[in-house]
C-alpha cells in the first residue's frame, strides 16, 4: 500500500497528491509516468510523475477528475493509502544538447510540462514557457512555471487571465520575430499538440510531443497505447508506454490518435457517473 502524504486541490477538477513511494522517487526522471490502482478491484491508470522528493521518498502526481478511477482517487484523503503505484515507466525526456527550449503546456498537461521545464532550468538552458487554459479558474502551477522559466506567457481561451487566445498565438509571434529554439516541447490535448506542430513546421524547429493514450499494463503487451508514426515514407506502429511517451511531433498521426482517444469517452462518462452515484449513496 502507498500512503497519501498530502493532497491539494489545484482547481475545481484538478488535484495534486504526494504519494509515499521511495523506490519510484529515487529512480523517476522528468517525462516518465507511473501506473496506479486505487484499490484491489480497481483499474490501472497511467499518471505522469509531476515531481519527486528522493529524500522524503515521495512522488507527486496531478490528475484531472474525468472517469471513475480518478473520481475514486479524488475521494481518498491525506493519510489514507492506494493499492498499487508502479514505475517509473516510459522513457525520460531527452535534454542533452538543448540550450534554448520552448515548453508549451495546455490545461492539465501543464502538470507534465512543469517537471520538464524545471529539469531544463536546472541544467542551465534558456526556458520559455507558454501555458494555456480555458479560463482563469482552471489555471494551475503559474508560480512554479515562473520559477522554472526565463520567460512565461499565460494564455486563456476566454481572455479571463493573461493573454486572450490559444498557445499557438505567442509561439507563432516568437518564431516570426526570429526566436531560435533548439526544441519545442508540447504537452496537452492532442489537438493542441497537433497545431503546435503545424505552427512550428514552416520554421523547421524540432517538436517533441508527449502522448498519453489509453494504457493497461505499461509494458507494450496489451497494445492499447499504440500510435501510428509516418517515418521515411512508411507507416509504423509504436507504443506510448515503452517507446514514449515522447515522440517526434512531425511523425505522429494525430487524426488517428484523436479518433482512438474518443472511442472510450462514452464508457468513461458512464463509469464516472456511476462512481459519483455510489459516493452520494454512501454519504
Amino acid at each position: 500500500m502507498y500512503r497519501i502524504v498530502s493532497k491539494k486541490e489545484l482547481n475545481p477538477t484538478v488535484t495534486q497528491m504526494e504519494i509515499e513511494a521511495p523506490l519510484v522517487a529515487r529512480k523517476a526522471l522528468p517525462g516518465q509516468f507511473i501506473i496506479l490502482r486505487v484499490d484491489a478491484e480497481g483499474e490501472r491508470i497511467p499518471l505522469t510523475v509531476a515531481g519527486t522528493n528522493p529524500e522524503k521518498g515521495t512522488v507527486k502526481i496531478i490528475f484531472q477528475v474525468v472517469g471513475a478511477t480518478t473520481e475514486k482517487l479524488n475521494h481518498k484523503k491525506q493519510g489514507e493509502s492506494i493499492q498499487d503505484f508502479v514505475g517509473p515507466l516510459g522513457r525520460p525526456t531527452e535534454t542533452e544538447g538543448i540550450k534554448k527550449v520552448c515548453i508549451v503546456g495546455g490545461g492539465v498537461g501543464c502538470a507534465i510540462a512543469l517537471p520538464v521545464a524545471e529539469e531544463f532550468h536546472r541544467l542551465g538552458a534558456d526556458v520559455t514557457s507558454i501555458v494555456g487554459f480555458r479560463s482563469k479558474d482552471l489555471l494551475i502551477l503559474e508560480d512554479e512555471f515562473k520559477a522554472a522559466s526565463n520567460k512565461l506567457v499565460v494564455m486563456s481561451d476566454d481572455g479571463s487571465y493573461g493573454r486572450h487566445g490559444n498557445v499557438t498565438v505567442p509561439l507563432k509571434e516568437m518564431l516570426e520575430a526570429g526566436e531560435k529554439f533548439d526544441l519545442i516541447i508540447a504537452i496537452g490535448p492532442v489537438i493542441m499538440m497537433k497545431f503546435v506542430v503545424l505552427t512550428a513546421k514552416p520554421f523547421n524547429v524540432p517538436v517533441t510531443i508527449s502522448m498519453n493514450p489509453i494504457m493497461i499494463d505499461g509494458t507494450g503487451m496489451c497494445g492499447g497505447c499504440r500510435l501510428t508514426l509516418n517515418r521515411d515514407g512508411k507507416r509504423i506502429t509504436k507504443f506510448a508506454c515503452v517507446d514514449g511517451p515522447d515522440f517526434n511531433g512531425y511523425e505522429v498521426d494525430f487524426d488517428e490518435a484523436m479518433s482512438r482517444g474518443r472511442m472510450y469517452f462514452p464508457f468513461e462518462r458512464h463509469a464516472h457517473d456511476e462512481a459519483c452515484n455510489l459516493f452520494k449513496e454512501a454519504k
